[in-house]
């Protein structure tokens, strides 16, 4: 009894000496520990992104409120917590199950059917897991799911009825977000009814709230949209090929942004800010929470572009296209048509038109949108080069102003014989650099070549072209913008084609624009340079960003302006440079000029065309085809340009030259001119009215206003 005394007195003092560590010594530090939260930080909300305006304040593109059902989850939530509560929304919201996956459905029986689960796995297979050393817990577990997968039949699967697979839906949208960050469940149809239904429950479904989302709205469908690009869904999120740069930057997985094209090339500018908020947690619960900082909507963005103009550029373009392809006895491969229009002082893109025959969901045939075509593919543009043809000549001091040569046909050694169009018909003729860009002769910008290359023609004589030569053009051609990136502001420029032959003949060809091919954007800038008086100036679509407006129909203060940029000045004199000039005024005003449709117009514009022969690959018939392009550049008033243009058809013809190029070109100046003179009768350019919020459809119709010269 005496030892069990002194036992229990020992034990009972130990006792005593381990509280007095707990609660004196070590007390304020167990007191901390109980008392220990978290603080989590989150972003919450779907801030819309900014808007994007024409140059004159008309919506390109919007964001369409719509009614979203969210769900948040904490840190501890748990699947069948989850379930629970998809159970019950299910049975307030109608939920489209279209996306959902055989792997869905498999984790999501295995989550409802745990009895049958268990039993996949035998004890057994069990047991040999647990013997292997080598597996941790995790990696047990996981090989034991992966069995239990396998396992699962496919009547398993196909066994839930239509409101378990809404059920299903709703948790499998669950668990795409993060803890504490807002999931939208549905935000697609969502009825009035559904919101009142949903709403009145919340209570007894933690973390599912009502909001409001929105929507990417492109006013014109069918206008720009190649350029414009698209952004994801919040189901989509983050595409994974880039998601870590976007998650690096603070993005969530769920987040929506630019995917391509304009969309992605401004989306620093265009994504909203989420409002930031800091979650007071302890072991997972919350307690509190504050917000860090407000959340907003992106910036708007004001474009070069003039929706006015180019929606009608775009019916010019499909009228012309359609008529020419109906005949296919001359035009059997014509199938897109290109139009850019450009400032030549600022870069300014006014309008970007790509058309292109295509398939539609429904497998017919119809023109689409190929805006993107206009600096991302490449054709042999022909005579329209020639102005730099001459000037490269000027530049590397082989040509002089004004120097006439022998308009012939020109025959090399062991090559076909080459000439100009109407060499056959007029005859050999001397003929001035000006009188050559008039009448577009081959045979003056194949001489140009012969003395840049430093060699002297002899009729049937052999020649011997140094491979230099080529470097030579291509880097006087660069200056203008032809086989260079232009700079403009869109992602997938390409900087042309070189073709890969350096023999007499492959000059001869280079010179006359069929031997490397041209973007038609890399045209714009080119007729731009000339137009300006050589400097080659970087096309751009972005004009402005501004602040998004708090107020309905205007927009918000400008935050900064796109400045021009002069990319180069070509190394030519003005004399140069007015030289040539002269020489597209003669093509589009005298009688003999290629492109003298233009003679009568109260513009006063200069011109040059161009016919390349090309090549066709049918897919359907699995050759290739000779064909030709027909182009044109210019720009407009000839003394004071504010206006370039340039224009490209593809496989335009077989045999008979259609002129459709030529057409093209004088309906869009027309129109371009036409509007300018609407625009200055509507006040467009009346600095009190800069900050409206405009309508491209409530603009007077132009069809019949006068172009008299303004």
């Amino acid at each position: 009894m005496n030892l069990l005394f002194i036992s229990v007195f020992f034990l009972f003092s130990v006792l005593i000496l381990r509280l007095g560590i707990v609660q004196i010594v070590q007390g304020n530090h167990y007191e901390a520990e109980v008392a220990r939260t978290e603080n989590v930080k989150s972003h919450n909300g779907t801030p819309p992104r900014g808007k994007i305006y024409d140059r004159y304040r008309n919506v390109i593109v919007d964001n369409v409120p719509l009614n979203a059902i969210t769900y948040t989850r904490t840190q501890t939530t748990k699947p069948k917590e989850m379930l629970k509560v998809a159970e019950k929304l299910a049975e307030l919201i109608d939920m489209d199950t279209k996306k959902i996956t055989d792997r869905d459905k498999q984790d999501f029986w295995l989550l409802t059917h745990p009895d049958q689960a268990e039993k996949l796995v035998s004890k057994e297979e069990i047991k040999k897991l647990e013997d292997d050393e080598e597996l941790a817990e995790d990696e047990r577990n996981k090989k034991i799911y992966e069995m239990q997968l396998e396992r699962i039949t496919e009547a398993d699967i196909n066994s839930f009825s239509k409101k378990e697979m809404e059920v299903l839906a709703i948790f499998r949208e669950f668990n795409t977000g993060y803890a504490l960050s807002p999931q939208i469940i549905k935000n697609k149809d969502v009825s009035t009814e559904e919101m009142a239904r949903v709403s009145e429950r919340l209570s007894e479904m933690p973390g599912v709230n009502v909001t409001t989302d929105w929507e990417r709205k492109y006013v014109n469908d069918s206008t720009l949209r190649t350029i414009l690009g698209k952004v994801s869904t919040s189901q989509q999120g983050l595409p994974s090929e880039i998601a870590d740069q976007f998650i690096a930057e603070g993005y969530s997985r769920n987040d929506r942004v630019g995917t391509s094209y304009f969309e992605s090339q401004y989306e620093d500018v265009l994504k909203g800010q989420k409002e930031k908020i800091e979650y007071i947690t302890k072991n997972g619960s919350v307690l509190d929470s504050q917000v860090v900082s407000d959340g907003h909507s992106g910036k708007d963005v004001v474009l070069t572009i003039d929706l006015n103009l180019q929606k009608e550029l775009e019916k010019i373009v499909e009228e012309e296209l359609s008529k020419q392809a109906a005949k296919y006895w001359e035009s059997p491969f014509l199938d897109r048509a290109f139009v850019v229009m450009m400032d030549p002082n600022t870069g300014e893109i006014l309008s970007m038109v790509g058309k292109k025959y295509g398939k539609n969901e429904d497998g017919q045939t119809e023109l689409q949108d190929y805006a993107l075509g206009t600096y991302t593919s490449e054709y042999g543009v022909g005579s329209t080069v020639k102005g730099a043809t001459v000037l490269t000549g000027y530049m590397t001091g082989k040509l002089n102003i004004g120097e006439t040569l022998y308009d012939e046909a020109i025959q090399i050694k062991d090559s076909p014989i080459k000439r100009s169009w109407f060499n056959q018909s007029w005859g050999p003729m001397y003929l001035t650099d000006k009188k050559a860009l008039e009448v577009s002769s081959n045979a003056y910008m194949w001489k140009t070549a012969f003395k840049v290359a430093g060699v002297t023609y002899h009729k049937g004589q052999p020649m011997d072209i140094k491979k230099e030569t080529f470097s030579t053009f291509r880097n006087h051609f660069n200056q203008f913008g032809l086989g260079v990136k232009t700079g403009i502001d869109l992602p997938g420029e390409v900087d042309g084609l070189q073709g890969k032959g350096y023999l007499p003949g492959n000059l001869m060809d280079f010179a006359i624009g069929q031997y490397d091919l041209y973007t038609p954007m890399q045209l714009v800038q080119y007729a731009s340079t000339i137009a300006n008086g050589g400097y080659r100036m970087q096309p751009h679509i972005m004009k402005e960003i501004r602040e998004p407006s708090g107020e309905t129909g205007k927009v918000g203060p400008v935050l900064s302006e796109y400045e021009p940029n002069v990319l180069n000045r070509i190394d030519a004199s003005d004399r140069q440079i007015e030289q040539v000039q002269q020489g597209f005024y003669q093509v589009a005003h005298a009688r003999q000029g290629t492109a003298n449709i233009f003679s009568s117009a109260p513009y006063n514009a200069a011109a040059k065309s161009g016919t390349a022969e090309a090549f066709y690959y049918s897919p359907e018939k699995k050759r290739q085809f000779d064909t030709f392009n027909t182009t044109l550049i210019g720009y407009a008033p000839y003394d004071d340009p504010e206006v370039a243009f340039s224009v490209v058809l593809p496989y335009s013809h077989q045999v008979k030259d259609p002129y459709v190029n030529k057409t093209i070109a004088k309906r869009i100046m027309d129109k371009y001119f036409e509007l300018k003179k609407q625009y200055e009768k509507e006040g467009y350019y009346n600095s009190s009215t800069e900050e409206k919020v405009r309508n491209a459809d409530q603009l007077e119709n132009t069809e019949n206003l006068e172009t008299t010269e303004e």
